[in-house]
């Protein structure tokens, strides 16, 4: 690939990451099972290797290939749109990711982003290794990322909306850094207990704030304020 950087079109949607956290809609039961397989595979919440730093890769070729292979197949299988390495228990500096299933999947090797956006947005996001969560969280809205492929060559691009989004979300990976590290207190507070008891978690939405639910407190009953 080439130096120059590549332009993405902006994302009509920057919140479908949060769908790695649920159970897909319309799938038939083949799929299904191919995603619990794949699933299966995924380190979860709670193993330290999450909350480990990748090492740069140092050696390229068909190895390599194999694994990124294995990557883009697991996180096809596992209806997701980013997978790191180490999300697979790997520490090394590898990420792949696909934006709509017309796109061509990614492979970035020891990525870095070498620049953010002063604009930002607020999107739920989900994630493979912390099921049935999701939060909101604000990222910059373009960025500029660079690395090399599986073979060492050098290549940079330019992303924004959801792939600018994931690209975020999977190098925070590869630095230990989790979603739930990058929201809001009470919503950490909250995801945390789901991930603990093995519930599910999700921010409020407008639609649940205008109908007048109230809130539950973190020992499960309805609270209000006076």
């Amino acid at each position: 690939m080439s130096d120059e950087a590549t332009p993405s079109p902006v994302e009509e949607r920057d919140d479908e990451l949060a769908t790695e956290a649920s159970e897909p809609e319309g799938v038939d039961q083949e799929a299904l099972e191919r995603r619990s397989a794949a699933l299966s595979q995924v380190i979860k919440f709670g193993d330290p290797v999450l909350r480990s730093a990748a090492s740069p890769v140092t050696e390229f070729g068909d190895e390599l290939a194999v694994e990124a292979d294995r990557m883009i197949g697991l996180m096809r299988d596992a209806i997701g749109v980013g997978l790191a390495a180490t999300q697979l228990g790997t520490l090394r500096r590898m990420l792949v990711f696909q934006v709509g299933s017309d796109a061509e999947p990614t492979v970035l090797v020891n990525p870095e982003i070498e620049w953010r956006s002063e604009d930002a947005t607020t999107a739920e996001e989900g994630c493979l290794s912390l099921p049935g969560v999701i939060v909101d969280v604000e990222r910059p809205l373009y960025v500029r990322a660079r690395g090399v492929d599986v073979r060492g060559e050098r290549f940079s691009l330019e992303a924004s909306g959801l792939e600018a989004r994931v690209i975020q979300h999977e190098v925070d990976h590869l630095d230990g850094v989790l979603m739930i590290d990058r929201t809001e207190r009470d919503q950490r507070k909250g995801a945390l207990k789901a991930l603990r008891e093995g519930g599910t978690f999700a921010p409020e939405s407008d639609e649940e704030l205008e109908s007048g639910e109230q809130p539950e407190s973190e020992d499960g009953t309805q609270s209000s304020e006076g």
